[in-house]
């Protein structure tokens, strides 16, 4: 079994990739008639891996060509570098985590959520299954390793406040990308951050099966796993419409023709990503993409500021507005 996490291929690390697959169009925004492509820099939060799999199709099947869209897809060095960089306009747009939007925005960054990718958590608080800890009470004591700086102090905090525990009853370790591989080597006793869709499957594969809690059965509200964000600025910016446009086409063309996506997904330099681990990850996924990507559930994120202001991680509540917005038509 080749050892792949999500983030495993720097060879990845930036897609310029051409619109080649001859795919099944739907309705959505065009490029105006002559107009030169709109260039776009998109930045990934991890390496390319089946939750990008919208985004692979979109530029596969010729999405952001009819949309007048030439997009670069870049996988960052750091998996904190896409709020950073969307921020400081250096790219457009960012993938980025909607738990995670509300730090940003309190700390000063112009950022803005523009739509969705992925719109159920994927994120757990995992162990080993065949290890000690048996339930959330175990972990007292023990070190437990994330990768995206923020916010574990507050989901710990949370989780583990269930069991009358916090944070400052376990170590935190930044392991960065090797989440799996700490928690294998015994780096750590747990891991949180690592995805439902995937590390689960990455340790079953290796021998090592998991055990999962879930955020949001142990205090955490609903919330949307991977977001778009762009720099407030361009929060109105008709080319972004139809950047969302594109991508509820290639999603709609992902859920009815999965093994069809599939061949996009592994096609050229992403042939290495053809392996058992990501097959079942993308399979496990289809059903958790936005298929309205741009749609924007002022509920849900009304509801996680107020989450994030009890837990006094924010300093106050800021117009829904300032930072997630509906994109208006193109």
């Amino acid at each position: 079994m080749t050892k792949l996490t999500r983030r495993a291929l720097p060879a990845l690390a930036a897609l310029a990739l051409p619109g080649t697959a001859a795919a099944q169009t739907t309705q959505q925004s065009v490029a105006p008639q002559g107009a030169a492509p709109a260039k776009l820099t998109l930045m990934l939060e991890w390496f390319v891996n089946p939750d990008h799999a919208p985004i692979i199709v979109a530029q596969e099947g010729g999405h952001f060509a009819r949309a007048g869209l030439e997009v670069r897809i870049v996988a960052p060095a750091d998996p904190n570098d896409p709020p950073r960089l969307v921020g400081a306009k250096q790219a457009d747009l960012g993938i980025y985590y909607q738990k995670n939007l509300y730090l940003a925005v309190d700390q000063g960054l112009p950022l803005a959520r523009v739509g969705t990718l992925v719109a159920t958590p994927l994120s757990t608080l995992t162990v080993l299954r065949d290890g000690p800890v048996k339930q959330l009470a175990d972990l007292k004591g023990k070190k437990i390793g994330f990768s995206t700086a923020g916010f574990e102090e507050v989901a710990i905090d949370t989780i583990l406040g269930t069991v009358g525990l916090s944070s400052k009853d376990v170590t935190l370790i930044n392991v960065n990308f090797g989440l799996s591989s700490a928690l294998m080597s015994g780096q750590v006793d747990a891991i949180l951050g690592g995805f439902r869709n995937f590390e689960l499957h990455q340790l079953e594969l290796e021998g090592r099966p998991g055990r999962a809690f879930y955020p949001e059965q142990h205090g955490m509200p609903i919330y949307d796993e991977l977001i778009y964000v762009a720099h407030k600025d361009r929060a109105r910016d008709p080319v972004l419409r139809r950047f969302m446009d594109a991508m509820e086409s290639a999603t709609t063309f992902l859920v009815n023709n999965q093994e069809e996506s599939w061949k996009m997904f592994i096609a050229g330099q992403r042939r290495e990503l053809d392996n058992e681990l990501n097959r079942r990850a993308f399979a496990d996924t289809i059903n958790r993409f936005s298929l309205a990507p741009a749609a924007l559930d002022r509920n849900r994120y009304e509801r996680f500021a107020r989450f994030m202001l009890e837990k006094k991680m924010i300093s106050r509540i800021p117009p829904l507005e300032s930072y997630a917005v509906e994109l208006p038509p193109a």
